[in-house]
C-alpha cells in the first residue's frame, strides 16, 4: 500500500521548517545536532497516531532503532558519520517500507542533485555568499576512503533533508 498522500500531509508542515533548519546546518557547522533530531522523531511520535493509526503507526515506531543500531555499527567501523547515522533512525518511521522503489529513486535524485550543488558553490566564487561554512573546506580524516584521493567531505544532512522532504511531496502529491 505504501503511505497516504493524508498521512504525508499529515507530516509535511512540520517537516518543511525541520529538514530546512537540518540542511542549512549541515552546511554551516558539518554537523546534525541530536537536539534536531530529537524534533524530527518528535514529529513523527506526535504526528504518526493521526497519519497511520496505532497499529500501524508502533509498527513505523520499530524502524528507528533498528536502522539506529544499524547506523552506530556503520559509524563504528567509520563508514558514516554519527549525525548521518542519527538522521537515518530519526527519518526511518517516515518511511514505509512498501515503498522501497520510491525511497531509493529520490534518495538517488537527491544525492546527484546535493552533491552537484553543493560542489557547484565549493568550487566557484558562489561560496563567498556564505565564506565562513565548513562544508566548503570540510574533509574525510574522520572516515575510511575518499573519492578520486581527493577526501573531500560532502554534509550528506543535505541529501537525507531532501529525500524525507520529496518523498513525502511525491507522496502528497500523487497519492
Amino acid at each position: 500500500m505504501g503511505l497516504t498522500g493524508t498521512a504525508a500531509l499529515w507530516f509535511l508542515p512540520a517537516v518543511i521548517p525541520m529538514v530546512i533548519f537540518v540542511s542549512w546546518s549541515d552546511m554551516k557547522s558539518m554537523k546534525i545536532t541530536n537536539r534536531s533530531m530529537i524534533v524530527l522523531f518528535a514529529i513523527f511520535v506526535v504526528l504518526g497516531p493521526f497519519a497511520f493509526g496505532f497499529p500501524d503507526y508502533f509498527w513505523q515506531m520499530l524502524h528507528a532503532p533498528v536502522v539506529l543500531i544499524i547506523g552506530m555499527a556503520l559509524w563504528m567501523l567509520r563508514l558514516m558519520g554519527g549525525g548521518d547515522a542519527k538522521m537515518y533512525a530519526a527519518m526511518s518511521p517516515f518511511f514505509v517500507v512498501s515503498d522501497w522503489f520510491l525511497i531509493t529513486v529520490v534518495f538517488i535524485a537527491a544525492s546527484f542533485a546535493g552533491l552537484i550543488t553543493h560542489s557547484v558553490f565549493r568550487f566557484t566564487r558562489l561560496r563567498n555568499l556564505a565564506p565562513d561554512w565548513k562544508s566548503w573546506t570540510a574533509r574525510t580524516d574522520k572516515l575510511r576512503g575518499s573519492i578520486a584521493g581527493l577526501n573531500l567531505a560532502f554534509p550528506k544532512g543535505v541529501v537525507l533533508s531532501m529525500t524525507l522532504l520529496f518523498y513525502l511531496l511525491v507522496v502528497a502529491i500523487y497519492r
